[in-house]
């Protein structure tokens, strides 16, 4: 999959992440990022694409990255990010729900290391390796209970 980058404009980029737990533990990956390639940790996300709904973009990115299909339930955040150092901003719509194991062999995309399931306090200990602050934010924001029905979400498409 092409990596899309944001408009010379300056304007955000519409992400998806899925937040999902299980047993005390969030989805995860490992992934190389950046010019360096440098392992980074992230929620399974990514950009939306060309008449793709929000959720729809939620499932594909995870099952793409993790193997793992999301089963959407809930709006946990959307969150307006900058990233300083490249001056690119996102903005990002975290979708949490519980997650179907893979069936069968599962062939990661392009610079995606590894799935994992990291509980909070291995995320706080991962944290300089954090793609960015959203990582955490949305996982404590989902702790703290914060779940808003997806029909907040309305796909207005063709």
């Amino acid at each position: 999959m092409q990596k899309l980058e944001t408009p010379s404009d300056g304007r955000p980029r519409v992400t998806v992440a899925a937040v999902i737990e299980r047993d005390g533990r969030f989805l995860c990956v490992e992934e190389r990022a950046g010019v360096s390639s440098e392992l980074v940790i992230n929620q399974p996300a990514g950009h939306v694409e060309a008449a793709e709904s929000v959720v729809d973009a939620a499932v594909r990115e995870t099952l793409e990255e993790t193997g793992w299909r999301l089963v959407p339930e809930a709006v946990t955040g959307i969150y307006l990010w900058r990233h300083l150092e490249s001056g690119r901003s996102f903005l990002r719509i975290a979708i949490s729900g519980r997650a179907e194991a893979p069936e069968g062999e599962v062939k990661l995309d392009e610079g995606i290391e590894r799935a994992l399931w990291l509980s909070r306090d291995e995320l706080l200990r991962e944290r300089s390796r954090h793609r960015s602050p959203l990582v955490l934010r949305t996982v404590e924001d989902y702790l703290r209970g914060e779940r808003h029905p997806l029909s907040l979400l309305k796909p207005v498409l063709g």
